[in-house]
């Protein structure tokens, strides 16, 4: 018995490969197909099932183009109701992969459908459960995602509740975990940086398993504090379960090269983005491009911050990663990318005599010999925020950026940070094309302002 976690940290997100003899499966494949069929073929394996533990909703899966191309078929858990070729299981219900079998255990909670996959070794003993999105190291599924009309997020979570302690806490303690998600994900609150556990570790210190824990305090508790859901994520969900446009042709399209003149043609009507580092986007940019570089967590950040998953987009990108990006947006479902600048950020600039844009930094070392004069905006997370920081830092986080940046005065000047200077340049960017001016960016973040004799100071909810 072979398994292989394929980990994708931009995603935070685990999938899984199975093998047994010569027969192997695929758990919440990514939209690239080929890793998992150059696996396959490497082990000399064909692959018989395609798992989804549910409709995901942070990135587009690869289920309907892998089993397109292996013949394969798709199972999802009760409730599921996909608009394609598909097998629904039964609570139960067992799936042999050469001498070995995987059983469905539905639990709802996260989603209606919501499906955990427990794998057995041949004599049937348990082995592993691969959880999704029910249960995570250190935390379990934000209970918010499948909403409706006659259900509510304490109605999930009640559920989750449920499917936790009948379906998952009564399974042996070594039961090793293998979870959709690890930390950075917005699929829930609080997750471990391990991506691999046991069951026994998470009884001891996942706060949402304790043995004395009633329904009502795991309500309470699993939704407070949980932040809106980015809006592509409703959008990514109706891609996983009506479907979409294969990879391919989503690469083929993005692929093509603009000249200076295209490209400078195709701005009036496409979103520029500019996917280099922030140090090459600091030093020089062109004007109302947003920057969202590949060196960072990039799907979210684009999941999060560009609204219309249809936007035409065009890439600035470092040589030789084009497809690289362009794939990257289609794991978030923005398939409308049409094309990249063929050449450098100054020789377009040169080319059709446009003023670039730059980008002001400063270190936090000058910023402590100024801090008084200083108006700081911290673009972190509330829980970063929440955790330290500067006592006069206006607190303006990257995620809500677009409906608060009027706190902010386009005739002042500021000077932002974010944990390290990667989201710090984004957010720049973005008060940039809103016709802010007078921005400066602290490098390094507050990483490096920790690192100096500046005041920090802990909001009053922090150690709640």
């Amino acid at each position: 018995m072979k398994v292989e976690q394929l980990y994708t940290k931009c995603l935070a997100q685990g999938a899984y490969y199975i093998q047994s003899g010569n027969e192997a499966a695929i758990i919440d494949p990514l939209r690239e197909t080929e890793p998992y069929i150059a696996l396959a073929k490497e082990n000399g394996a064909t692959i018989k099932y395609i798992f989804e533990t549910h409709f995901h909703a942070d990135f587009v899966s690869g289920h309907i183009d892998l089993a397109k191309k292996t013949g394969a078929q798709i199972i999802f858990g009760p409730n599921a109701n996909p608009s394609f070729d598909h097998v629904t299981a039964k609570d139960g219900q067992v799936f042999k992969i050469g001498e070995i079998s995987v059983q469905a255990i539905h639990t709802p909670g996260h989603t209606l459908e919501s499906t955990c996959y427990l794998l057995k070794d041949k004599d049937g003993k348990n082995e592993a459960i691969f959880s999704g999105d029910t249960l995570f190291l250190g935390d379990v599924g934000r209970p918010d995602l499948a909403i409706k009309s006659d259900l509510t997020q304490e109605d999930l979570a009640a559920m989750l509740f449920h499917s936790l302690r009948d379906k998952i806490m009564v399974l042996e303690d070594e039961l090793t975990i293998y979870p959709g998600h690890g930390a950075g994900s917005s699929c829930g609150k609080s997750l471990s940086s391990e991506t691999v556990g046991t069951l026994g570790e998470q009884k001891k210190t996942n706060y949402a398993l304790r043995a004395d824990m009633t329904e009502a305090e795991f309500v309470k508790e699993v939704t407070d504090g949980i932040l809106p859901p980015p809006s592509y994520f409703a959008k990514n969900a109706h891609l996983n379960k009506h479907g979409y446009d294969d990879f391919e042709s989503v690469l083929e399209k993005g692929l093509s090269k603009l000249s200076f003149n295209e490209f400078n043609k195709k701005s009036s009507e496409a979103l520029i983005l500019d996917v280099r580092n922030e140090e090459d986007y600091k030093k020089l940019s062109v004007p109302n491009s947003l920057f969202i570089g590949l060196n960072g967590t990039f799907a979210m950040w684009v999941g999060a911050l560009i609204e219309d998953i249809n936007q035409e987009i065009i890439l600035i990108c470092p040589e030789g990663k084009e497809e690289e990006a362009i794939m990257r947006l289609a794991r978030v479902g923005y398939d409308n990318c049409v094309g990249y600048l063929d050449g450098t950020v100054d020789a377009y600039l040169k080319s059709q005599n446009i003023t670039g844009q730059e980008i002001k930094g400063i270190s936090a070392e000058k910023l402590s010999e100024i801090y008084n004069e200083s108006n700081i905006v911290d673009v972190r997370k509330p829980g970063e925020f929440d955790s330290a920081h500067l006592p006069k830092a206006q607190h303006l986080s990257l995620d809500l950026i677009y409906g608060k940046m009027d706190q902010l005065d386009k005739n002042t000047e500021y000077t932002i940070h974010c944990g390290g200077g990667y989201r710090s340049v984004i957010a720049i960017s973005i008060l940039l094309n809103a016709g802010f001016k007078k921005l400066i960016d602290v490098e390094g973040g507050f990483a490096a302002i920790k690192k100096t004799d500046l005041p920090l100071e802990e909001s009053s909810c922090a150690n709640k």
